[in-house]
């Protein structure tokens, strides 16, 4: 028996015209208040390790513009940036709302995921979810009596910032693509002869044909008559010819370079050479067992 029947009249399971006029005004809010994001939901959870719990490649390949309200409006939450051990840390934090509704008919999910990736214009960063909150006391708790089943006006996402770990990230929305394409690790083909100019971002491959190749990358930069640098590699550029997917262009492979430096805004660790430049001095990996006498 609810305790007014005329001025509460929220039945379980229903909802009514007074609740999706404050949903309406919500949205409206957002519109006003929020900033434009892109949702790049992950599309690979299907792959996963279980022995180290993780993806075996993430991969972001589409992206969708919705509104959303940045809580945090004063500044980045989190333990900001500091220098560890392990050298510049930055471990920045936000909290973003977006509409139930309005996520459900934008992204083509029934709910945000934790994992998926929220990159913001206006920082021109990527931010990484960690946590969907469902019940959010201070953006909205139960107004009007709707809440119950779980179903509130909004989600409240709580992010960090995405350190990058050569994940894919294709989503076709040049902004997106451009902002992570520096940090890809990179590999220097020097060429000795050929013929064409190949195109920034084209596939390259080794072999008869793309479906038949041993090796595969993408453009980073091309100098003429000199090397190309390229990113997202799958396979082992050694010898032969490398191809040009669109442009045709085919040149001689001479050598190869995996330690190319590259772009490290987003984690300022570049120490793999020099680990083993150091490590090479202190112990002789060429014998079999360097840490026992058996």
């Amino acid at each position: 028996m609810p305790t007014n029947l005329y001025f509460n009249p929220f039945p379980k399971g229903q909802i009514t015209s007074e609740q999706l006029l404050v949903e309406d005004l919500v949205i409206e809010a957002m519109k006003i208040y929020g900033m434009d994001v892109y949702y790049l939901p992950r599309s690979s959870r299907d792959q996963v390790d279980y022995l180290f719990g993780e993806d075996t490649l993430k991969q972001y390949v589409s992206a969708y513009p919705i509104e959303m309200y940045l809580e945090n409006v004063t500044g980045m939450d989190g333990e900001g940036d500091f220098i560890s051990k392990f050298g510049l840390e930055i471990r920045d934090e936000v909290s973003l709302l977006v509409s139930r509704r309005r996520f459900a008919a934008t992204v083509s999910q029934t709910r945000p995921n934790e994992g998926d990736l929220i990159y913001i214009p206006l920082v021109q960063n990527f931010f990484e979810i960690t946590f969907v909150e469902h019940e959010n006391d201070q953006a909205m708790f139960y107004t009007l009596g709707r809440g119950r089943d779980a179903n509130v006006y909004v989600y409240a996402l709580k992010l960090k910032q995405f350190v990058f770990s050569n994940e894919v990230i294709s989503t076709g929305i040049t902004e997106i693509d451009n902002q992570i394409r520096d940090s890809y690790p990179r590999t220097k083909i020097t060429l000795t002869s050929g013929s064409g100019t190949f195109a920034n971002d084209e596939i390259v491959y080794v072999g008869a044909s793309l479906a038949s190749a041993t090796a595969q990358a993408r453009i980073y930069n091309f100098v003429d008559g000199s090397h190309i640098d390229v990113y997202r590699v799958i396979g082992e550029f050694t010898s032969g010819n490398v191809t040009g997917n669109t442009s045709g262009a085919i040149w001689t492979i001479d050598a190869v370079d995996d330690t190319t430096p590259m772009d490290t805004a987003f984690e300022d660790i570049q120490d793999n050479n020099r680990i083993e430049t150091e490590s090479d001095s202190i112990i002789d990996f060429t014998e079999t067992n360097p840490f026992g006498e058996a």
